[in-house]
């Protein structure tokens, strides 16, 4: 029987550079769309998933995100007393309940697959997802959702992915597929950031993963790749045609939060989709454009 996909890394150990000097002092993780921080809406997407068990892979500086998932009793006893009721709600949908949150340390910043090997303790010999909350994805039904979904079809591993322009080909990890039916590619090889001219095909891999925990073992060897880092890429390369493999086309709109511009327009669009607040947001905008 299929075991279930029950728990999910964030790897948020990262400086944050191009969003200095905000990030000096704050996580970049911790940056709001309106006024939930990023890693919350990845928080509530792996829920609606159903998630159970979210492991942090942090570093220094990032205590901001321990306590923001804490529960804070002072707080939540002030706002009950001055009967705001509304932000206490909001409050504690933000607490993760005891025993299922769990934070580890990358001490040196050697590439996504380093810090999900960090991880490994706490995610055992069971299926784990991984999501980058860089990567926000808005849509009717929450991406990590629908993978799960897709993974109970056909179990192995699957990553999310995209078509880029093949010029930007080289800022992604790109499947190689073997068939395609316009939902779910099957995958017959991984290539991490690959010129143009050489990419097997433009399908991109965004940051949500459903992986199997026979990937440690190919991480375990710290073996080097592009940019000198021990890439994820080159460990999931391994385990095809060991295990199913596949890419998901999922339905959904994907902003690239790690670029100013991709952040702000991720921020208009959370904004636009909120029945509280999309009127007053188009009216603002008309002034502008």
């Amino acid at each position: 029987m299929r075991k279930p996909v029950r728990k999910v890394v964030f790897p948020v150990a990262g400086l944050g550079t191009r969003f200095l000097p905000a990030t000096k002092a704050i996580p970049k993780e911790m940056l709001p769309l309106v006024d939930r921080p990023l890693l919350q809406h990845a928080v509530e997407e792996a829920r609606a998933a159903g998630i159970e068990d979210f492991v942090f892979v942090t570093g220094r500086s990032k205590r901001a995100i321990e306590d923001h998932f804490d529960a804070d009793t002072e707080l939540n006893r002030t706002l009950e007393e001055r009967g705001k009721q509304d932000a206490l709600e909001e409050v504690r949908h933000s607490e993760i309940a005891p025993g299922r949150c769990f934070y580890t340390r990358q001490q040196v910043p050697l590439g996504l697959g380093h810090a999900v090997w960090c991880a490994r303790a706490l995610i055992g010999n069971d299926p784990f997802a991984i999501v980058l909350p860089d990567d926000y994805v808005q849509g009717k039904t929450p991406c990590l959702k629908q993978m799960v979904e897709a993974y109970e079809e056909v179990g192995g591993n699957i990553v999310a992915v995209v078509d880029v322009p093949r010029e930007r080909t080289s800022s992604y990890g790109i499947l190689d597929v073997e068939k395609d039916d316009g939902r779910l590619a099957t995958v017959r090889g991984l290539v991490e950031k690959p010129k143009p001219e050489e990419a097997p095909s433009t399908l991109s891999i965004i940051g949500r993963y459903i992986l199997q925990p026979e990937i440690f073992d190919h991480l375990e060897k710290q073996q080097r790749g592009a940019g000198n880092e021990i890439q994820l890429t080159d460990a999931m390369a391994k385990l095809i045609g060991n295990q199913p493999f596949h890419g998901l086309r999922f339905e959904g709109t994907r902003y690239d939060c790690g670029d100013k511009v991709g952040f702000i327009e991720a921020t208009l669009a959370h904004a636009l989709n909120r029945p509280d607040m999309a009127d007053k947001v188009r009216e603002m905008l008309r002034k502008y454009c």
